[in-house]
C-alpha cells in the first residue's frame, strides 16, 4: 500500500513536470494600467504595481495587468482622459489632479480641512461615499476604486517663510485640486506641475513654493535640497485617496470572479499604502532635518485665513455644480457627525500622549 503510494505521487509529479502549459495557462484577460506616479516613488508606483501583481496571483495568472508609470504611455496628467477614452483599461490616480473635469471629483481624493483617513474610508466604505463617487464617474464613463492613502500630508517647501495670509499674495505654488483654488482666493498663483517636473521648477525659481506628498517622497524628488523652510500641516491633503479608475465597459466585460479579485488587491493596497508612509514618514523627516532643512508651522492666523476661505469656495462651487452640490451635502453632514467622535477619543487621547515622552 504505501509502494502503490509513493508510485502513484512520483508519476503525478512526473506528469506534471512534463505538462507545464497546463500548470500555467495563457492569461484569459491583459489589461493596461497608466500610473500618474515616477517609479521612484516606491510608495505610490509600487503600490500600483504591487496591486497589479495580486491580482494575477489570486487568479492564477488568468487576469493579468501590465502597469505603465507616469509618462511611459500617456503624460501624468492625462491619464484619466485615455481610461475614458478606452485607450488603456485603468489608471492609477488622484482624482482631485482633474477637478478641472468636474469639481466634484475632488470628493474621491479628499477636500482641504476634510476628512482624516479613517474618516475618509468610513464615508467612502460604508457612509454612501463610494455610491455617490460610482454615480458621478458612470456618467463619464468610469468606474472608481479606492486604492491607496498617503494620510494627512505635509504643507510642502517654500523659498520663504509664510508668517501672515499676506504673505500668500502673488506666491506662486505647485499646489493642485482644490487646494489651489483655496490659495488663489488669498491671492496666491497656484501651478499644476507633475511630480518629474516639481523639483527643477523649484530650484530654477520658476515657483517659488511646492506641495508634494510628504517627509518620504519629498525627500525622494530632492526638495530639501532647493527650498529651506518646510511647512505643516498640509491642510489641503487631511487624507489623500489614491483611485483607479476602470473603464466602464472593460469592467462590464469581467467575470465576476476576475471583479472580485480586483476588489480585493484595491481593497488591500488602501490598507497598506498608508503603512508604508507611516513606518517610513519619521525617519525621512529626521534625514532632511539633520541636513538643515528647517520645519515650520504654518501660524493660526494663515490657518484660519485657509479654512475660511476654503468652506467659502465649496459653497461657490455648490452654487454653480449640480454635481458638486449633490455630493457637498452627504459629506459635510458626515463630516459633522464623525468630528465629535474623533475629537472626544482619538483627539484627546492623542494630545495627551503627544504632551509626554515615552518613559525608559
Amino acid at each position: 500500500m504505501q509502494r502503490r503510494t509513493i508510485m502513484t505521487g512520483a508519476t503525478t509529479g512526473l506528469a506534471a513536470l512534463a505538462t507545464p502549459a497546463l500548470a500555467q495557462p495563457a492569461p484569459a484577460i491583459r489589461w493596461r494600467m497608466a500610473t500618474s506616479w515616477p517609479n521612484s516613488l516606491d510608495a505610490l508606483q509600487g503600490s500600483a504595481v504591487n496591486l497589479c501583481k495580486r491580482v494575477g496571483q489570486l487568479t492564477d495568472g488568468r487576469f493579468e495587468i501590465r502597469c505603465f508609470a507616469g509618462g511611459e504611455l500617456m503624460p501624468a496628467l492625462q491619464v484619466m482622459d485615455a481610461v475614458q477614452a478606452g485607450t488603456i483599461e485603468c489608471g492609477h490616480i488622484m482624482s482631485s489632479n482633474f477637478i478641472g473635469k468636474n469639481p466634484a471629483f475632488a470628493f474621491d481624493a479628499g477636500l482641504p480641512f476634510g476628512m482624516n483617513i479613517r474618516q475618509q474610508a468610513a464615508w467612502l466604505h460604508d457612509g454612501g461615499g463610494l455610491e455617490l463617487m460610482r454615480a458621478l464617474y458612470r456618467r463619464s464613463n468610469l468606474i472608481p476604486f479606492p486604492a491607496g492613502n498617503s494620510g494627512a500630508q505635509m504643507g510642502g517647501f517654500f523659498r520663504k517663510e509664510i508668517r501672515t495670509p499676506e504673505d500668500l499674495r502673488g506666491l506662486k505654488m505647485r499646489i493642485p485640486g482644490l487646494g489651489g483654488s483655496v490659495m488663489a482666493k488669498l491671492g496666491a498663483v497656484p501651478q499644476q506641475i507633475p511630480g518629474s517636473e516639481v523639483y527643477a521648477a523649484l530650484e530654477r525659481g520658476t515657483i517659488d513654493a511646492a506641495e508634494w506628498i510628504g517627509p518620504y517622497d519629498d525627500e525622494k524628488i530632492g526638495l530639501h535640497k532647493v527650498a529651506p523652510y518646510y511647512y505643516a500641516p498640509g491642510w489641503w491633503d487631511t487624507n489623500a485617496t489614491m483611485s483607479v479608475q476602470v473603464s466602464l465597459p472593460a469592467w462590464e466585460a469581467l467575470s465576476p470572479g476576475f471583479k472580485a479579485a480586483f476588489e480585493v488587491a484595491c481593497n488591500e493596497q488602501f490598507m497598506l499604502m498608508p503603512t508604508r508612509y507611516d513606518a517610513r514618514n519619521p525617519d525621512a523627516l529626521r534625514r532632511m532635518l539633520a541636513q538643515g532643512v528647517q520645519l515650520r508651522i504654518f501660524p493660526r492666523a494663515v490657518m484660519e485665513a485657509c479654512y475660511k476661505a476654503a468652506f467659502e469656495t465649496y459653497e461657490e462651487i455648490a452654487q454653480s455644480s449640480e454635481d458638486f452640490r449633490t455630493i457637498y451635502g452627504p459629506w459635510k453632514r458626515f463630516l459633522e457627525s464623525s468630528n465629535p467622535w474623533f475629537r472626544v477619543a482619538e483627539g484627546n487621547m492623542d494630545a495627551f500622549r503627544f504632551s509626554h515622552g515615552i518613559p525608559g
